[in-house]
């Protein structure tokens, strides 16, 4: 997903902090341990799209991605400050850095050369999707998630695919999202990533709208954030 087509996500993530309202949703699903964290995954997801969709020329993309990966690597002391997300990060994700860098390789897949190859969008898939479990055992480190690994991972595809404009790279997410088993009903912990993936299948299956439209939309999240 490269040139023009990179435009099209930052036409419509725009500028600025705020969190989509499915972001905001999912949060309030989320256990007030970790909301914090949560809050702090979803903001730099939304930096890391932004950033993707804002430039012209993947190397400049793999420029500002590397810095990200570059902090992420260094102790918190050594960090610039004035960045209220890197701030965040060091607040709560202290030492989990791992599932934060993983994020960031995810984003750099989308600056793969079009057509964006299915490899790489499950790569992104996985790597969006894989601070969820991260956030899930800062609550409860000794539960054993790995049957949850999947959570998130429809959402990641769904939500990139719905803010792209080129049919064939859209249909290509879309598919590769149906093949993405779902989870058991998921923890507390999960409620979160529950919410954003009932409304991603949700979205599925009316074609891929926007994951918060309709009326539909807010039962969906309710629904599965009382439920997982």
């Amino acid at each position: 997903m490269a040139g023009d087509k990179l435009s099209d996500l930052a036409s419509d993530l725009g500028a600025g902090e705020a969190l989509p309202p499915e972001y905001a949703i999912a949060l309030n699903y989320t256990p007030a341990a970790i909301r914090g964290a949560a809050a702090c995954y979803l903001a730099l997801d939304r930096r890391l799209a932004q950033i993707v969709g804002q430039i012209t020329e993947p190397m400049l993309g793999q420029m500002r991605l590397t810095w990200w990966r570059d902090m992420l690597g260094v102790p918190v002391s050594e960090r610039p400050k004035g960045d209220a997300v890197l701030t965040q990060i060091g607040e709560h994700w202290h030492g989990q850095e791992l599932a934060l860098i993983a994020l960031v390789d995810a984003w750099e897949e989308m600056l793969s050369d079009p057509p964006l190859p299915r490899d790489a969008a499950l790569r992104f898939a996985k790597g969006r999707a894989a601070g969820f479990i991260a956030l899930a055992q800062m609550q409860k480190p000794s539960t054993d998630l790995a049957k949850f690994a999947p959570i998130g991972q429809a959402w990641a595809l769904v939500d990139a695919a719905v803010h792209i404009s080129d049919v064939g790279e859209r249909d290509m997410l879309f598919e590769l999202a149906k093949s993405i088993d779902r989870t058991p009903r998921t923890p507390p912990a999960l409620r979160g990533a529950a919410v954003l993936d009932a409304l991603a299948r949700r979205s599925l299956m009316k074609s891929g709208a926007p994951l918060m439209e309709g009326r539909g939309a807010a039962l969906t999240a309710l629904r599965a954030g009382l439920l997982g």
